[in-house]
């Protein structure tokens, strides 16, 4: 019984999580096209990427007391592989897009809304984080701990689209957007390796 808790409170973080990351997408892609941000852009597709990850979770909670275990470990592992593939062609698009940004001086444009909604997620991705790891630990599910590792790189996207941004405003620095970009790539390559060695 105290399983089938466990279980509805993974469902429940991770529907949370989907909605959250749907407005993420929408609000990231959709500010970062209009300010010409390569942040704000790589914040919404990273999302995107947690949608995929998370859609895969939400079925393997949903169903894993109907399954064998073999066939939960492989769902788990598919989950993985098909995240850290599209996190290291994130990786890749952000790298080839900086690299133009930079040698033809393109800079982003301020971004209010981007803004406030990467300091909305770097508030809540962490709670976000904290609970999945608390229930994969619960379960023993090594997807749902990439997932919520998932939420720290968003954290860490988040914050670089806060200080990207403020640079740009304050500073004028045009170059700190794919700058900070770049950096982000440390964290996505990382990501992306462990889901594809999975």
């Amino acid at each position: 019984m105290e399983s089938q808790g466990v279980y509805r409170q993974g469902i429940a973080v991770e529907v949370f999580s989907l909605t959250w990351m749907v407005l993420e997408f929408g609000v990231g892609c959709w500010s970062g096209i209009r300010a010409h941000s390569l942040l704000l852009v790589a914040f919404g597709l990273d999302s995107l990427l947690e949608i995929i990850s998370g859609g895969a979770l939400l079925w393997r909670l949903v169903v894993s007391n109907r399954l064998a275990a073999n066939a939960v470990a492989k769902v788990e592992r598919r989950a993985s592989r098909i995240v850290g593939w599209c996190l290291l062609a994130l990786a890749a698009y952000i790298v080839v897009t900086s690299a133009y940004n930079l040698l033809n001086h393109q800079g982003a444009e301020s971004s209010l809304l981007g803004t406030l909604m990467a300091l909305a997620s770097l508030i809540c991705m962490p709670i976000l984080m904290t609970i999945k790891l608390r229930v994969a630990g619960q379960i023993d599910s090594a997807a749902l701990k990439e997932d919520a590792m998932c939420n720290l790189t968003c954290a860490y996207t988040a914050g670089a689209v806060l200080v990207g941004n403020l640079l740009t405003i304050w500073q004028g620095w045009w170059w700190s957007d794919s700058v900070f970009a770049l950096i982000l790539v440390i964290f996505i390559v990382k990501e992306g390796l462990e889901g594809v060695r999975a």
